[in-house]
């Protein structure tokens, strides 16, 4: 589960796009120009840019350009109705990880986005095991000696989140930017709320939580 941006000025194909990252266990926000997506970049954090190459405003090379000298470290795949290489050598020297050509089929849009994402992550699996339970990231369950363990579709994304970030501290305020939309006005105590009842859910009674609070600093999960 990432964190996603959709930056496309053609409605019917945004919502496609968004339908389909969804569909695969993404949190996805979407604008239709270049202006409105540099203003979300600056205070909001993602895992993933599609972000198209002609927009209102500003174009996806600018966007993609002024996100990079600003630190912005998300994967970016640009999307493209130029299918020249020296378009897609520019997108690239802007700063964009990869480059889609329209028209596409919306299935390799997914597959390139779930390469993209494993990058960073690609010591953890698809389907992990920790003890008695077995967590399918990629169908988005919890199983206990095979019986699912039920979970609301957001708390499994904020495991999957934790899962994905194994080792790493995240406060509440850092979680709620990047498992919720940015549209959305939940509370810390939205996040405490939601640990708690994950823990109750699939933690054992004879070991430690697998999410762990650190006093001062967060949540972790740790394998």
């Amino acid at each position: 589960m990432a964190k996603i941006l959709v930056v496309e000025d053609e409605e019917d194909l945004s919502s496609v796009i968004t339908e389909w990252l969804v569909r695969d266990h993404h949190v996805v926000e979407s604008v239709d120009n270049g202006a409105d997506a540099l203003e979300l970049l600056a205070v909001n954090k993602y895992d993933l840019i599609v972000l198209d190459l002609m927009l209102p405003e500003l174009s996806g090379m600018e966007v993609c350009r002024r996100y990079r000298a600003k630190g912005g470290d998300a994967h970016v795949l640009m999307l493209t109705a130029q299918s020249s290489l020296d378009a897609k050598e520019a997108g690239l020297n802007a700063g964009a990880d990869d480059y889609l050509s329209k028209p596409f089929e919306l299935r390799e849009l997914v597959a390139r986005v779930r390469a993209m994402l494993r990058r960073p992550s690609a010591r953890i699996p698809d389907l992990i095991s920790v003890g008695e339970l077995t967590i399918d990231l990629r169908q988005a369950k919890v199983f206990r000696h095979g019986a699912e363990i039920r979970l609301v579709p957001k708390e499994f994304d904020l495991l999957a989140f934790l899962i994905r970030h194994h080792g790493q501290c995240f406060s509440a305020e850092a979680l709620l930017e990047r498992v919720w939309c940015s549209s959305s006005t939940p509370l810390t105590e939205t996040v405490r709320t939601h640990v708690k009842t994950i823990r109750k859910k699939i933690d054992s009674a004879d070991r430690q939580s697998l999410i762990q609070h650190i006093p001062g600093y967060g949540y972790k999960f740790e394998l």
